[in-house]
């Protein structure tokens, strides 16, 4: 099965999580007018544990791209902030009786970042460019936070047409 890879939008990831950006005007300016804040744009859900934040340097992949595992943390979102301005592939697909659902894919404009929500099933951290540095918001704490699913058969992400 092959899926598009869409551009990525506030409205078309709600579902999943959020998109983190700095489009519009910012909520506050601040640092005696020289700084504008963003303010509170993730919902950041932990369960037994606490916020923790990881670097990650991932290799960057190329469309089309074969995704053949799809993995969620039921107890706590995961925020992805890249520390490059190089778009990203994002796979996510919604629950379906304890088991991912058809999966969608979203490629963001360079300039964004993502929180996904709490059990959100996703695909691994995937780059399309180097350096596929993030710094990454997530749990830390005791007790298992990661469920995988293979893809049998896996799904293969193309460029979208727009």
């Amino acid at each position: 099965m092959n899926i598009a890879a869409a551009p990525l939008t506030s409205a078309s990831f709600a579902p999943f999580g959020d998109v983190l950006d700095c489009l519009g005007d910012p909520d506050k300016i601040i640092n005696a007018g020289l700084c504008g804040r963003y303010h509170d744009r993730a919902t950041l859900d932990f369960g037994n544990g606490r916020a923790g934040l990881s670097l990650f340097d991932a290799q960057p992949r190329s469309l089309p791209y074969t995704c053949d595992l799809l993995e969620r943390h039921p107890e706590g979102s995961q925020a992805f902030l890249p520390l490059h301005e190089h778009p990203f592939l994002v796979i996510v697909a919604p629950e379906a009786s304890g088991t991912p659902g058809p999966p969608l894919a979203f490629v963001t404009n360079g300039q964004q970042g993502i929180n996904l929500h709490r059990g959100t099933w996703h695909g691994v951290l995937t780059p399309l460019a180097a350096p596929g540095r993030f710094a990454v918001v997530d749990r830390i704490g005791d007790g298992p936070n990661l469920q995988e699913h293979p893809l049998d058969p896996p799904v293969t992400v193309v460029a979208s047409s727009e």
